[in-house]
């Protein structure tokens, strides 16, 4: 009856490789994870106490068009700077887990580390309304400490997952469906939670119905994922065999047993992918934080605008996501760049266009949607960073990969702590002139990184990948190189 069942569901699920049932629930983590981490950031609009506002005061102040806004609001007196430590209370356990989450997928696999990880935040996110309405602000900010501990393992576990699952050629394009996953978590924590407030009047809703998917997703994942090819059920030999000859890593990294810290820290690409993960990470989070308050206290859109207009970004981030990951695995697939240079491109692409972008945005003044198209245009080319930097992390090192991706996100995380105090601290009058430095700021960060990671970044596989092995020989895109092919790198870009 057993191998019936399982012969019935290699038959059904054949024409839907196992990897990609496994990348598109990828995605969903993501998408979950994201809608709730950020729902707060739009809810905190319409949570907070709001005094009439005089446009005369400032002269860089936009008007309001809706007259509702124009009144005071009731709502919690939580000032800027304590908003601020709130939006950035979530990355404070998401940083701290970072590495426990890396050797925890190391040791068990991917699967319980990512699953049990969302099951956890999906729970607090339902009880985030009555924390807030019985212990107010200190209480929530505890709360989403412990929701950062619980999202804190997605993106290692994530990592290992896909090293022991995609091959190199299909990495990129893996990468930006699954980390694509936190464009389509934005657009959706933004639309549905302006909307739902919105018809409701009550800011609560969006907490609910957030919480509810991430259950539903945890149900799907444990009946479909498993943690690498071997362990999976009624996956078909024939795919079985295509990873094994493909990834040629699945009973090797069964042997290595130690990750080499020591030598990862102390890794001169490694150094550079962590240096560009902070610069990526502050001109992001800046729009991914505070985007929503920009849009209410700035420009004065109502909630239901604010859903609307601040999916646009992300809607334009997630297709070219798409579009750039699709071009980096044809161009290596055909020989065009090499990886190393495909990587360096991508990256600089959504570090040097969204930074100056950001910064002409201010410069739209009232104009409403000058700046969304700005915010539109800035971030649909940091889509670009998914086929640069972020999917470097796997080509290091396969074997480490989690080890790899808690570093540099975890790291990368602390900016989401300090990001939105100092928007808070810089911006106490909610003007243009205050925020445009916020992006001045911003776009400091994204090219002095991109600069580090042109000069030392790397995509090839690094010797502490397997500390077995005595060759100094590294494999790129599937073809043997030395070290001193980087001079062929430069003469290819």
């Amino acid at each position: 009856m057993k191998n019936s069942l399982m012969n019935s569901l290699r038959n059904h699920c054949s024409w839907i490789p196992a990897r990609f049932i496994l990348v598109i629930l990828g995605g969903f983590a993501v998408i979950n994870a994201y809608t709730m981490r950020n729902v707060l950031s739009i809810a905190i609009t319409e949570m907070t106490y709001k005094a009439a506002h005089n446009s005369t005061i400032y002269d860089d102040t936009c008007p309001s068009t809706d007259i509702s806004m124009s009144k005071e609001r009731p709502g919690y007196h939580w000032s800027e700077e304590l908003q601020g430590v709130i939006l950035g209370a979530f990355y404070w356990g998401y940083t701290l887990l970072h590495v426990p989450g890396a050797i925890l997928s190391a040791k068990y696999g991917g699967k319980y580390t990512l699953s049990l990880g969302i099951l956890s935040t999906a729970i607090l996110t339902l009880l985030t309304p009555t924390t807030i309405a019985y212990g107010g602000a200190y209480w929530l900010i505890a709360l989403r400490v412990l929701q950062g501990f619980g999202e804190g393992t997605t993106f290692p576990a994530l990592n290992t997952l896909l090293s022991a699952w995609i091959p190199m050629k299909e990495r990129s394009k893996a990468a930006a469906i699954v980390y694509g996953g936190a464009q389509i978590g934005n657009i959706l924590t933004h639309l549905v939670s302006g909307l739902l407030i919105d018809h409701y009047k009550e800011w609560s809703a969006p907490f609910y119905f957030f919480g509810i998917l991430g259950l539903v997703w945890f149900i799907l994942f444990e009946l479909t994922c498993f943690k690498d090819p071997e362990s999976h059920p009624y996956i078909t030999e024939k795919e079985k065999n295509y990873l094994k000859r493909e990834l040629n890593q699945l009973s090797r990294s069964k042997d290595i047993k130690d990750t080499p810290w020591l030598k990862i820290i102390t890794s001169v690409p490694m150094i550079a992918l962590v240096v560009t993960q902070i610069g990526h990470s502050f001109g992001y989070f800046t729009v991914v934080t505070d985007l929503p308050k920009y849009m209410a206290d700035v420009l004065k859109f109502n909630i239901k605008e604010n859903g609307l207009y601040s999916t646009l970004p992300y809607v334009a981030m997630w297709i070219m996501s798409i579009i750039f990951g699709t071009i980096s695995d044809w161009c290596l697939t055909k020989g065009f760049i090499s990886l190393t240079n495909s990587r360096k491109l991508y990256t600089t692409l959504s570090f040097t266009i969204p930074g100056v972008f950001l910064v002409i945005a201010s410069f739209s003044g009232c104009d409403r949607m000058f700046a969304v198209l700005f915010f539109t245009i800035a971030m649909g080319f940091m889509g670009a960073y998914y086929s640069g930097m972020k999917a470097n992390n796997l080509d290091l090192s396969p074997n480490f990969a989690g080890a790899i991706m808690a570093l540099t996100n975890g790291i990368g995380a602390i900016v989401g702590i300090i990001n939105p105090y100092i928007i808070g601290v810089l911006t106490p009058n909610r003007t243009i002139s205050e925020w445009r430095n916020v992006f001045y700021i911003s776009c400091g960060f994204l090219t002095f990184t991109n600069i580090i990671y042109l000069l030392f970044g790397s995509a090839k596989k690094q010797p502490w990948d397997d500390p077995s092995s005595s060759s100094n020989k590294i494999i790129e895109n599937g073809i043997e190189n030395s070290e001193n092919s980087k001079s062929d790198d430069i003469k290819k870009l």
